[in-house]
């Protein structure tokens, strides 16, 4: 069997994401509350210094969130940089995540949650699908990624580790281990995040429905997010 070529600009399959942007640019109205359906994706675009609350309106869904440099898509937010600049594996209220580049791009200013959040996991993808027994195309978070900036004519250079808002991925302490657990949020927590450079911020509702991570016995469901004014 040949191995598949990699391509970060290629989705495996699409959705609904690639015809429905918030607006055609990708610059979202203040004050307006977007939905973002369940299985999608949405790209916005965020002045330095603006305030994105997004919404978990059901309680069991996870936010797959990504951040990109406005006009220099080689520079992103990147987990393994923030976890460095942290110390640690978990965040909380008052963090700054990090670029690859080592620079300040987003500040969680408000956790209206039980603060259960993941910066370990790459997101799902189509070949996470495949190792878990789908046998035809599965939404996924790194396609909803790609078809976000497509919508909004952008695109990405690579596939980076998101912050995997309310994923509870428990680590072991004395093994190691970890453990896809259900979300510990509940209905209408939100997270309110500040960004430092302007960029474009892509958050898709995780498609994942063949483990625990989005619930036990609930489908995924949509998300919703607001901007701020500056």
């Amino acid at each position: 069997m040949s191995q598949q070529t990699y391509d970060p600009l290629q989705p495996d399959g699409y959705n609904d994401t690639i015809k429905k942007p918030i607006s055609e640019d990708g610059i979202a109205v203040v004050g307006i509350r977007y939905i973002i359906p369940a299985r999608q994706g949405r790209a916005v675009r965020l002045k330095q210094g603006q305030i994105i609350a997004i919404h978990n309106p059901k309680g069991n869904q996870v936010c797959d969130f990504f951040a990109i440099i406005n006009g220099s898509e080689s520079e992103f937010l990147s987990m393994e940089h923030s976890r460095t600049a942290l110390g640690r594996i978990y965040v909380k209220e008052g963090d700054i995540l990090v670029t690859n580049l080592r620079r300040p791009l987003i500040e969680i200013i408000e956790d209206r949650s039980p603060g259960v959040h993941d910066i370990l996991m790459a997101c799902c993808d189509h070949a996470r699908y495949q190792q878990l027994g789908a046998t035809e195309y599965h939404d996924n978070c790194a396609d909803n990624l790609r078809m976000s900036l497509m919508a909004i004519n952008s695109q990405v250079k690579h596939i980076p580790s998101p912050f995997n808002i309310w994923m509870n991925i428990p680590v072991t302490k004395e093994s190691g281990e970890i453990s896809w657990d259900p979300p510990v949020s509940s209905a209408g927590d939100y997270i309110r995040l500040k960004v430092y450079e302007d960029c474009i911020v892509i958050m898709t509702a995780c498609p994942q429905d063949m483990t625990s991570v989005n619930g036990v016995g609930v489908q995924p469901c949509e998300l919703e997010f607001e901007l701020e004014a500056l």
